[in-house]
Order: structure tokens, then sequence, then C-alpha cells
């Protein structure tokens, strides 16, 4: 269960996250959003030279030659700064986009791709039961073609005999008792997460899934009938595969397809699934029971193994209530085609070729216009991310990872954490009472930088080097269980929801951490041998970004403790949200896709992100020019011509340098609480007078918003 309220940096480049598999499986290749979950974040490392505390880089920290001079920045600061590196660094064929996180990912394969290869050829020497031995043989496993096509569907069969064995509505609870305990969640997730009323705790939480298109809209939206009629096809085919006759194969499709649409009009659209509210329902066991007259709640927490003690969260009962309602309604026959479908698609990125081509036939070129598949080798590294990502992470740090990198992180996260207290301070709109409680929040910020204080323990989990499908279903299940056992325990402050070789960053309001992985502790965001104007443009703007989260239209609904609690007054509340509707205003204009000039961003699902961006960018730059006061002479200096104020613009435009293929741009609009990379380099600097005056941008130019269309919230 991907949680909702981890807020991450960016959208997901890879895999997801380890630790957190309670809903069926996904290969890096194919993932999509999909049961209107959010994407995870993204799984990547720097390259095997390491940090950028560990070696100087080859060339300048900024490299002014990519800059086209010929497009003027006050017009568009975008196209001044990476119009020349987009078109000159084509999107790969086995990838939808491209740009500077997608290039420290590709990084971070390579530097995994060397740890796991040396797991693999060390795994028969390796102590036994190690981190070591583990990785190996799980990467042996996904490596091992010949025994997969060999096994064909095998290993799936006796997940498929039990569907075909389901003879009543109580076998479908059943199945589905026992398929949750064994790491394969249908239809809803279920995972722990911090109590929204009394965050020190975990509770289980119940929310919505289950659906195979990206979200509900695509079951009725007009402009997804083409997508539509290909998942449908999808499913046909990915039930031919695995015995199902063809003619009886398009039947069930069309079955899955209606199953689902109904499942998707009782679901809560992204937009609607950021407000707390919609993330957090509390009922006692009884209440459930009643809510799901035939659904035992009791009887599914005993197949689990998990105490609720006073209760959980329902998350989203209208849901639920639908959910209940085809138990009873819906025909046998129909649940089983809707679960087998659903056990073939989750295990097809582990099955024979057939199956995974077609997986990403749909997945990966329909619905994300991606040409080609990666290497096996890369859809294997995104298996032991998702199955073992932590104890890879524990490796990748042993290898790459510096000391000093830490020290500095540490350093630029006072400093913008200090930025961002003074600014609450001297804000204009908000009331003492209110600026209190925001003090009160921002004191207990808890930063963690690098990797965790204390690893995994994976004793539990048992692998070999022949089993590819066997291993991804144990590392499921224990990892699931792993989760589930927080359940009733103190909330861990210390756990992390990213591994190390992340590159990315987040911020948790049910904990209220701000968490910044080792792997992103690298150019273009940190240099330990670069100007402070780069690492404050750069990591400098992704911690002012994850501490503005804590004060987001979603984080400012959380107090420093964790809890889900009102601390604004009436009034302050009001002009927030005026200053975020203008934002949310802002971003609605916004086309970025060329040939579909009616497509817009949507505000409202990319409001968080924004008012983080636009947030830790201004407290970057307020740290950038305090650290400039104690070196006068630096703050005079020009660097290959440009200012340190021009600088930092730059570098944090060349952070969101990127290109995306035109399907999964039109993806992303539907599914990514992001904006497009493009418009995030223009989005925040356009709001700032601190832009304007470092580029002496006339008034009326495209890159000042007027006065009255000006944004400050933070």
């Amino acid at each position: 269960m991907t949680k909702q309220y981890l807020k991450p940096l960016a959208l997901a480049l890879a895999v997801a996250l380890a630790g957190t598999a309670c809903s069926k499986h996904n290969d890096a290749d194919t993932a999509v959003p999909g049961g209107n979950q959010p994407a995870s974040p993204s799984s990547a490392a720097p390259a095997a030279s390491g940090t950028a505390a560990a070696a100087k880089p080859a060339g300048p920290t900024f490299n002014i030659a990519d800059l086209d001079t010929g497009i003027d920045a006050c017009s568009d600061f975008n196209g001044f700064v990476n119009a020349k590196w987009v078109a000159a660094n084509p999107i790969p064929e086995d990838r939808t986009r491209w740009g500077a996180f997608d290039q420290l990912a590709e990084n971070s394969l390579n530097t995994q791709h060397d740890i796991v290869d040396a797991m693999d050829k060390g795994a028969t020497s390796a102590k036994a039961g190690s981190i070591e031995q583990k990785i190996g043989l799980l990467y042996r496993s996904g490596m091992n073609e010949d025994a997969i096509e060999k096994a064909g569907v095998e290993p799936l069969k006796p997940e498929l005999a039990k569907i075909d064995a389901l003879k009543t509505s109580q076998d479908i609870v059943d199945f589905l008792d026992t398929s949750f305990n064994d790491g394969n969640g249908y239809v809803f997730g279920f995972g722990s997460g911090a109590d929204f009323q009394n965050a020190k705790i975990q509770i289980g939480y119940a929310q919505q899934d289950g659906l195979g298109l990206p979200t509900k809209d695509y079951y009725t939206d007009p402009k997804q009938a083409e997508n539509r009629k290909a998942y449908v096809a999808y499913i046909a085919k990915t039930l031919t595969l695995a015995g199902v006759p063809e003619d009886q194969a398009k039947k069930q499709a069309d079955e899955v397809m209606k199953f689902e649409t109904q499942l998707a009009a009782a679901s809560l659209a992204p937009v609607e699934l950021r407000a707390p509210e919609n993330q957090y329902h509390f009922v006692t066991v009884a209440e459930a029971d009643k809510a799901t007259p035939h659904f035992d709640w009791q009887k599914f927490f005993a197949a689990q193994g998990v105490h609720v003690d006073k209760g959980f969260s329902l998350s989203q009962p209208k849901f639920f209530k639908e959910f209940d309602k085809m138990l009873a309604t819906t025909p046998v026959s129909t649940w089983q085609a809707y679960l087998r479908f659903h056990a073939i698609d989750s295990a097809s990125p582990y099955l024979s070729k057939a199956f995974q081509d077609n997986k990403f036939d749909f997945y990966g070129k329909t619905l994300s216009g991606q040409p080609q598949q990666k290497p096996r080798w890369k859809r294997v590294l995104g298996t032991v991310n998702s199955s073992m990502g932590e104890a890879l992470g524990q490796l990748y740090v042993a290898k790459v990872f510096q000391p000093e990198a830490k020290q500095r992180a540490n350093e630029l996260v006072d400093n913008v954490r200090n930025a961002l207290k003074a600014r609450i301070e001297k804000l204009d709109w908000m009331s003492d009472e209110t600026k209190q409680k925001a003090i009160q929040k921002w004191n207990t910020f808890l930063p963690k930088i690098g990797y965790p204080d204390k690893w995994r323990d994976w004793s539990g989990l048992d692998v070999n080097g022949e089993n590819y499908y066997g291993n991804v279903e144990a590392a499921s299940k224990f990892n699931y269980h792993y989760d589930i056992a927080k359940i009733g325990q103190p909330t861990d402050r210390l756990e992390w929801g990213m591994t190390p070789q992340t590159v990315n960053a987040y911020y948790n309001p049910t904990d209220n951490t701000i968490n910044f992985p080792a792997a992103i502790l690298q150019p273009p965001f940190f240099d330990a041998h670069g100007d402070d104007a780069i690492n404050y443009g750069g990591i400098g703007a992704v911690i002012g970004h994850e501490a503005s989260h804590g004060f987001d239209d979603e984080g400012s609904q959380f107090d420093g403790e964790g809890n889900n609690k009102n601390w604004w007054t009436k009034e302050d509340r009001a002009k927030f949200d005026e200053r975020t509707g203008k934002l949310v205003a802002q971003f609605n204009e916004y086309a970025p896709i060329k040939d579909h000039p009616d497509l817009h961003v949507n505000g409202k699902l990319t409001l968080g992100e924004n008012i983080a961006d636009l947030g830790g960018l201004n407290v970057a730059y307020d740290a950038l020019q305090e650290a400039l006061k104690k070196n006068p002479q630096e703050a005079q200096e020009k660097i290959d011509g440009y200012t340190q104020d021009q600088r930092f613009f730059l570098n944090w435009a060349r952070v969101w340098r990127s290109n995306v293929r035109e399907k999964q741009a039109m993806l992303y609009l539907n599914v990514d609480p992001h904006a497009p990379a493009s418009l995030r380099a223009i989005g925040a600097p356009s709001n700032m007078e601190a832009f304007a005056s470092a580029f002496q941008c006339k008034p009326d130019a495209k890159m000042v918003r007027a006065a009255d269309k000006q944004v400050k919230i933070w």
C-alpha cells in the first residue's frame, strides 16, 4: 500500500518502495499509477565514482555552454536554460522521458548493476543468510531466462486453481483473506500507517484499489475510449496466454471491464484523495462489519495475524460499500474473471517472455508511448529494489556514500530551515497566534540525511537462485507482514520510506520528517566543490521544498506531532486559501503539450507540490543571501559571467530539464501530483521579485507575473 501522505520531490522513475508491498506486484518497466494510488518514489543511485563529496567533478559545476542565449531568459527561462540540452539529448528508446533526474537514475542503475552482479557471482561463497547472498540469488533467479521460459505459466497455476474452485460469495471472501496473508492483495489495499488522530501509534488502513487503468476517469471519459478498447484487448490476451480459450477470454474481458467500471464509479479521483478527510475514516471492527455485512473484518484481521485493538481506518467508505454490494450481487463467474486476470497481470513480469511482452505492449507502449522495454537486467534490478530495496541500499551506501556529503548536507538543512523560520516570523498576513503554532511545528521537524540509522533485518526472507516467481512471492509476503506487524506499535520516526539509492526526497506529515536519501546528494543537486549559489539552487531548494510541504495545503492540516489537527485561526486559514487559490489559477492556465492545447495542468492536483516549490525556492534564496553575507567577496564575484543570484536560478531550472513522450505527458496530467518539469522550472521564479531583479526583467516580461497575480505564501 503506497501511503497517501508521502510527499516526494518528483514522480516515479523506476520501482515501488521496498517494504510497503501489500498490493499486487509491479514491474519497473510496466508500472503505472493504478487504483488511484499515488506513484511511488524513484529508486536510483549515484554513479560508481561516488557522490560529489568523494571526487571533484571532471567538468564545470555549471556548464554555461548548455545555455541557449538566443532565448530571452525573461521570456522563457526554461528554454534559456534547457532547450539546447533537450534538443541534444533525445529520449532513449527504453524510457518515456529523459532529464536531470533520469540521467541520475541511469547512473544509479549502472552502480546498482555492479553491486548485484557482484552479489550474484559471489552468492555461492557468501555467508549463508546474508543480504549479499539473498540479493545475489534473487537477481540470479531473475536473470535465469531459460528456467523462466521453461516454467511458462506453471508457477501461477496453484493460484489460478484456487480461483477456479470458487463457488460462492463466501469462497471469494475466504480467498481474499488468504491472498492478502500471502502478500497478494486484490480489490483493496491494506497496510499500516500513523493514526491521524494519534500519530504516535500505527494503525491499519484499508484503502481503495483494484483498478487496472490509471484513474477512475479512464473508465468513462470519452477521450479515453481508445485506451479502454486497448485495455479490454489486453485483458483478453492476458487470459488467453494463461490457457483460457479465446472465445471465453473475450467474454471474460468484457466482464472484467464492467466489474472495474463499477468499482471505479465508487472510487475517489486523485484530487479528492489529496484531502486528509478522504484518507482516514476510523471505525471499530464492529462498525466496519456493519458497513460491509458480506465481508467479515474480524476474520480478515485474524487471517493476517494482526490485532487492531480499538479499530482501523476504512478510508473510503463509499468504495467499501460498493465492494460489499459486489460481493453480494456480482456473479461468482465475474469475480473469477476479475481475480484470474489480475493474478496473471500481476505475475506477468516474472513469467515467460510472452507475458512480459504482453504487459509492456499495453502499459508501456499504449499508455505511455515507450518504444522498447528496458533490458532484462534493468527490469530484474527493479524487482530487487521493490523486494529488498533497503538491503540493496545498505550495500550501496557502503560502496559509494561519503561522510563529507552528509555533514555538508546537514549544514544546508540547518541554514534552509532557519530561513523558513525567519519567513514565518515575518509574514504580514498571518496572526501571531497561528505563527506560534507554525513555529511549534517547525521546532519538531526531524531531518534525516543519507540512510537509516538502523537497517532492516532480512533474516526471515528465504530466496533461491532458481525460482524467480517464487522469490518475488516470498518477498511480497515478507514485506507485507513486516508492514502490518507495525499495527498497534509506536510510530518510529527514524524509519525511512525511501531507499538510500533513491534520487528523490520526501516529507511525511504524520511523523513530521524531511528525508534526503544519499543518492540525491550529487550534481546537479549538490556539489561539494561548487559555489553556494549552485548548492542552494539545487539541494537547498529541495530541502526548502520538503520543509515547505509541512505548510502546504495538506501538510498544514497536521500539527508538529503528526496529528490531523487544525492549528489555524479561521481568518488565517481563509487568507491562506486565497493565496493558494491564486497558485491553482496560475497552473490551471498552463497547457504543456504542444499538439494538445486543450489539455491543461490540474492546479488542484498539483497544488501541494507547487506550494512546496514556491516556498522552497524562496527560503533557499534567503539562505543563500545569509551565506553570502559571511563571504562578501564571493557575493560580488561573477562566475562564467553570471552573478550568484543568477546561478542560483540557473541551477534550479537545470534540475528540471526534461523531455517526455507525448503519451506519457498526457498520462502525467491525469495522475501526477507534480506539474510538468518544464513548468516547475518557471512557475516559482515567475512569482519572485528576486528573479526579475537577477535577470533585469522588465515588468511586462512573461517571466514576471503581474502584481495582482503574483503568488506569495511562505
